[in-house]
């Protein structure tokens, strides 16, 4: 009798000892997001915790029982979960995997944590499960973004050019021809104009459709731009295949297209073609120069298709003079610096000032940078006005600094062609060094394109430059390459959000779920997030409540001259 007394009295201190563990992980998961399991693999006793009951509709008492978990996701996670579950078999200590749920969007994380003793032998086991669909479905939304266009589903700009650079590669080892052909609606503006942006838009969207069904092996689209297509075509038995695909288009705008309010449009398109290597030996040159051919074919008449020619030159002449008065113009130093403010979003306080050349040619014309810097970065004098651009920004800072005591940030565009250079990390510290000014009141902004080429020349000097203390941006952010899977590995601290997104933040829902997505992964990288072009209250009351945390544009304040610059400086003392 004393016996049986012993037993029962051993096992009610083992259950107690259990039920005591239990209790703990119970306590630690109360405040979790995810369900917890807790194994006992001794006793091939399984508690589930946290929010289980949430996210599975059945009890799991025992490790057999782990098959129901199976039977529910797809079959392309089965093995990997089968394996997590029963980790112990491995003798490995942790183990993470995805799965998605069979007939469902729902996408669940499950992560297992296995405790041994000394000897090897499994004691505890943990698995946490959290539901990670809305992570996923924002994850996808940004990869599309960084490949594709928004409105058509076609490539966009910066992915079609990376593409067609593969082409010219394999082009150049075969001695093959590489058609680039660009498509602009005829009269699009006036269906703009007299039916609406909505209808425009329509039409946009229709014909990438039809452009998109053109696509197959050799053959890749984008949406260029507004109603202007670009269309590659890879022809290694030089057949002048774009020839053969103008015709299918003009087959096709024969035939009306139907809006959705029931109006019939009927169009023409016309077309420019640049060949390689005719017309460039590069990706951005082809597109260049087809672009330039096309607005030629638009000029002498609607609905034809041109091909880069001798008469074409006269618009790289053109382009060329332009050259020579950047070449006149760097030797001169005849630019100028305008400075716009960035303010934090939550206080309207001064975050600091980003710089932006300005250009007055010799004929007292202002020129766009949109229409120089192209020119600029294509004839290489984008060195030095950018080693320009630099030394008097951190100049201008520092008198500013000086003058009015306060710290803020100096923002400083780099191209390209800039940062590549191998002495850029150098002399740009030298010019911190020679004014004397604080590394980290000094932001580089650099592009997307700055990744395309090689990414780790590229976080090498990211990095050189980030040891130092000098702030990094990633600029325009979401209109190209978007590098999603490295921007972990980059060692930035800003994300611009590009003006193409803000412009249309309130009026449409796909531009505010990239928006919103953008901010709270730039939260979760521990970014900071900047949103440029705010031009009204509406945006900025959004923005505000969607927690980016600075603002910039023309709704706080236009780029200024530095005169009007330093009379903003006094008002903030």
């Amino acid at each position: 009798m004393s016996e049986l007394r012993y037993q029962l009295d051993l096992l009610k201190a083992m259950n107690q000892k259990l039920t005591e563990k239990e209790r703990m992980y119970a306590k630690v998961c109360e405040s979790a997001d995810g369900a917890f399991l807790y194994c006992d693999p001794v006793e091939n006793r399984v508690c589930a915790l946290g929010r289980w009951k949430e996210f599975f509709d059945f009890d799991i008492s025992e490790t057999k029982e782990f098959a129901l978990l199976l039977e529910l996701v797809e079959e392309s996670g089965l093995l990997s979960l089968q394996e997590l579950l029963f980790l112990e078999r491995t003798g490995e200590e942790s183990r993470t995997t995805e799965c998605r749920l069979k007939g469902k969007r729902a996408w669940f994380r499950f992560r297992a944590q296995v405790y041994y003793d000394r000897e090897g032998i499994p004691t505890d086991k943990v698995i946490y499960i959290d539901n990670i669909t809305k992570m996923r479905s924002q994850n996808e939304e940004l990869a599309y973004m960084a490949y594709y266009d928004n409105m058509t589903g076609l490539y966009n700009r910066n992915y079609f050019v990376r593409l067609l650079g593969e082409y010219v590669k394999r082009a150049e080892d075969s001695n093959s021809i590489i058609s680039v052909m660009t498509v602009d609606i005829d009269g699009f503006r006036k269906v703009n104009d007299s039916l609406g942006i909505v209808a425009g838009d329509e039409l946009v969207q229709q014909f990438g459709c039809f452009i998109k069904e053109l696509c197959g092996e050799g053959i890749i689209a984008c949406h260029l731009h507004s109603d202007v297509y670009c269309i590659a075509i890879y022809d290694p038995a030089g057949n002048r295949s774009a020839e053969f695909l103008y015709r299918a288009i003009q087959k096709r705008v024969k035939d009306p297209f139907r809006l959705i309010s029931g109006q019939e449009l009927r169009i023409t398109v016309s077309a420019g073609v640049a060949e390689y290597p005719e017309a460039g030996v590069s990706a951005l040159e082809l597109v260049n120069c087809a672009e330039i051919v096309g607005a030629n074919s638009k000029e002498l008449g609607h609905n034809t298709i041109q091909y880069f020619n001798a008469p074409v030159m006269d618009d790289l002449l053109n382009s060329i003079e332009l050259e020579n008065k950047l070449k006149k113009a760097v030797y001169d130093q005849d630019f100028f610096m305008y400075y716009q403010p960035q303010y934090y979003t939550g206080n309207k306080r001064l975050r600091g000032v980003e710089a932006l050349i300005r250009w007055r040619d010799e004929d007292s014309r202002m020129i766009s940078p949109a229409t120089f810097i192209p020119v600029a970065e294509k004839s290489g004098t984008i060195i030095p006005i950018g080693k320009w651009v630099v030394e008097e920004s951190v100049k201008q800072y520092a008198a500013w600094k000086a003058q009015f005591g306060f710290p803020f940030i100096m923002s400083i565009n780099i191209s390209a062609l800039q940062y590549k250079r191998e002495d850029f990390v150098e002399s740009t510290i030298n010019v911190l060094k020679k004014y004397i000014v604080r590394p980290a009141e000094i932001e580089l902004e650099i592009t997307e394109s700055v990744l395309i080429d090689d990414f780790e020349a590229v976080s090498e000097k990211l990095n050189q430059l980030r040891e130092y203390g000098i702030r990094i941006s990633l600029d325009d952010f979401g209109t190209g390459f978007s590098a999603l899977s490295y921007l972990r590995k980059l060692p930035i601290d800003t994300l611009k959000i590009d003006k193409s997104f803000i412009d249309n933040v309130i009026t449409d829902s796909a531009s505010r779920v990239i928006t919103e997505s953008i901010i709270n992964m730039v939260k979760s990288l521990g970014y900071e997030s900047v949103a440029e072009g705010v031009e009204d209250e509406q945006q900025y009351q959004y923005l505000h409540a969607t927690g980016c945390d600075v603002i910039q544009g023309y709704l706080f304040s236009r780029p200024l001259p530095p005169e009007e610059v330093e009379g903003m400086l006094n008002t903030s003392l």
